[in-house]
């Protein structure tokens, strides 16, 4: 695996928070994309990736749960909108928001600015990374 170039995004219907990895092994939170409407954001997460030559785009999908299904299809929908040539990876985002809600207690007031949606993207870049290893 080594240094290949991997992002995750978090899907939100407001807000995608994003993180990148570049060594394949550490995952760092990057500023959220706010989300206007599907093709703006579907552009500016292109741009995203483009601007960091990533190879892998991990993207959070929620496996169960009450609207899992039509989660599913949306996010799935949107990411046929990238332009995004590079693998593509899904990997279950279960409890990865209300984790990055616990790891920011306290930290921060602002829960709007997007930090939150960025620190759940972290999370499941950090889960793929895991699994990657073993």
């Amino acid at each position: 695996m080594g240094e290949e170039r991997i992002a995750a995004i978090d899907v939100g219907l407001k807000r995608i928070g994003t993180a990148i990895s570049l060594d394949g092994s550490s995952a760092l939170p990057q500023r959220p994309i706010l989300r206007r409407n599907r093709e703006q954001a579907a552009r500016e997460v292109d741009a995203f990736l483009h601007r960091w030559r990533i190879e892998r785009l991990v993207v959070g999908i929620p496996e169960s749960g009450s609207g899992a299904e039509e989660m599913q299809r949306r996010i799935r929908h949107f990411v046929s909108l990238l332009s995004f040539e590079g693998e593509i990876d899904y990997i279950d985002e279960y409890g990865s928001s209300a984790e990055a809600a616990g790891m920011m207690r306290g930290v921060t007031r602002q829960r709007r600015d997007g930090k939150l949606d960025s620190i759940a993207a972290q999370i499941i870049l950090e889960r793929y990374l895991t699994r990657s290893r073993r």
